[in-house]
């Protein structure tokens, strides 16, 4: 039996009449009609070329032909890689470069510089607008709507996707089929998911969120997904009440906090919220638990391995945790140099093995070997603790362990004593090189404009809270932490803003 997704997708589909998907500006997208037009977009494929195994590169907007595109991707056997919308041309030369793709597809107004980029490279590029536009679809609409799905095997590939290289260059990590069903199976149960969920979809599509975790859960279940090109306040309040759960990551809560419409009454009907991508904020949980009664469902996973952990559908969802490993999912903290499980408490590496689990990087097989335990475990480079109810947490990534004068400090520690401080939106802790200690720990906060919190004030309520070693030498105040199209405070680029502080 063929383990291609689609074909998983197929088997699983009861109402060809059914709402799959349906914008912010009443386009619909029947289950019947995703067949019939991925068959014709397949079709379109594989006369350009298209090949099992190739791999198809899309820069694109957001839009129902993009998840049609990838389902005839899977259909055709080739290997889908979709490439964050802010990329620069001088950005995606080094992806086309690396991932050699056979077809590029780009939106209308981008496609002479793609071609500039793709051509060279003997990669052919189409385009593809957000209503159906573009020479792609002009092509599938010459296609036929049958198409044989090619098989697949659980490990041949599906997509790729680019990790953010935030350090050195981006990754293409490897995605199988077995990957993307397992995962997807997985949280549509531990979720609840079925037919008759309405998704608030707001999140990108080039991303693991938006695309495996949201668009399989709801293709495997036979759910709707109400599909909007980005976050916006307006048309998630008008579209609330058709809805009955909602993705999103931290970001969104904070802006929907914000605004008065969010209510109980507003939210009643709701059955879940999930938030992931980066780290929700304690306090963020509590407002919005506050505001509506409904407890954020905050889960942890990663480019590489779809998702890992997720707190409880049914039970406590404890705010600064991601709960429980999935699942069919083995999670251990380890030590980071040797590998050796830790004690309950303890912090360490996360490290996580399970069929979601990416096959390695792209042409990387000296680094994937070098991310992998003899005995098949991920090291995921974020540290973290078991505590003893066996909920998992996070105290951030390796790289950004802060060593200073020989002790190890753990920014999310001192973050969470900063944000708990009244006027603190956010902050985020830093190691920058520091003459005398080796690493300063540093503090960035961001405060609303016009705050008078001073530096003293922050420092008054550390002490005597942490230790003196784990206490800022500076602390610096900012109107915005940077970040990516995530959410995730980009902490790289801050070590980069701040590298001489302490130069002598």
């Amino acid at each position: 039996m063929s383990a291609n997704l689609f074909d998983l997708v197929r088997s699983r589909l009861l109402d060809p009449g059914k709402t799959f998907i349906e914008t912010h500006d009443g386009r619909v997208v029947a289950y019947g009609g995703m067949v019939a037009a991925s068959g014709r977009i397949a079709n379109a494929l594989v006369s350009l070329g298209v090949k099992t195994g190739d791999r198809v590169a899309v820069q694109v907007e957001k839009s129902p032909e993009m998840i049609l595109l990838y389902l005839a991707c899977l259909r055709v056997g080739a290997v889908f890689l979709p490439l964050n919308t802010a990329y620069t041309l001088a950005e995606l030369e080094y992806f086309i470069g690396d991932a050699e793709p056979a077809l590029v597809v780009a939106t209308p107004t981008a496609a002479e510089g793609m071609r500039g980029i793709a051509g060279p490279k003997g990669a052919r590029v189409e385009t593809l607008g957000t209503a159906g536009d573009g020479s792609l679809m002009a092509i599938a609409a010459m296609m036929p709507d049958d198409f044989a799905t090619v098989a697949r095997g659980d490990d041949d590939l599906a997509a790729i996707l680019y990790t953010s290289g935030t350090t050195g260059r981006s990754k293409g990590a490897m995605l199988s089929h077995r990957n993307l069903a397992s995962n997807a199976l997985t949280l549509a149960d531990c979720w609840r998911f079925t037919g008759d969920d309405v998704l608030l979809h707001a999140l990108p599509i080039y991303h693991t969120h938006g695309l495996f975790v949201a668009t399989n859960i709801v293709l495997l279940t036979g759910g709707t997904m109400l599909f909007l090109p980005k976050l916006d306040p307006d048309t998630v309040f008008r579209l609330l009440p058709r809805a009955t759960s909602m993705m999103g990551v931290p970001t969104f809560y904070v802006r929907l906090l914000q605004d008065d419409r969010l209510t109980r009454a507003a939210t009643a009907h709701m059955r879940l919220f999930v938030s992931g991508s980066a780290p929700l904020l304690a306090e963020t949980h509590r407002s919005w638990s506050e505001r509506t009664g409904h407890a954020i469902l905050e889960r942890y996973g990663m480019t590489e391995t779809n998702m890992n952990t997720s707190n409880p559908y049914e039970g406590d969802r404890v705010p600064g945790t991601v709960g429980f490993p999935l699942p069919g999912v083995d999670l251990r903290i380890a030590d980071p140099e040797t590998g050796a499980s830790l004690a309950q408490g303890d912090i360490g590496m996360i490290e996580v093995r399970g069929p979601n689990v990416f096959r390695g990087y792209w042409r990387m097989p000296e680094k994937t070997a070098a991310e992998f335990r003899p005995d098949g475990f991920f090291i995921t480079g974020d540290l973290g603790l078991v505590d003893a109810r066996g909920y998992v947490h996070i105290v951030g990534r390796g790289k950004d362990l802060v060593i200073s004068g020989g002790f190890n400090v753990y920014p999310k520690e001192i973050e969470s004593e900063i944000d708990a401080i009244p006027g603190v939106v956010e902050s985020a802790v830093i190691g920058v090189p520091h003459p005398d200690f080796g690493e300063g720990v540093t503090a960035v906060v961001a405060v609303p404009k016009g705050s008078t919190l001073g530096e003293r004030d922050v420092l008054a309520r550390l002490e005597g809270r942490l230790a003196k070693f784990k206490q800022p030498k500076r602390v610096i105040f900012v109107e915005d932490l940077p970040r990516n199209a995530m959410g995730k405070v980009q902490k790289a680029a801050l070590r980069e803003t701040y590298k001489a502080l302490y130069a002598r």
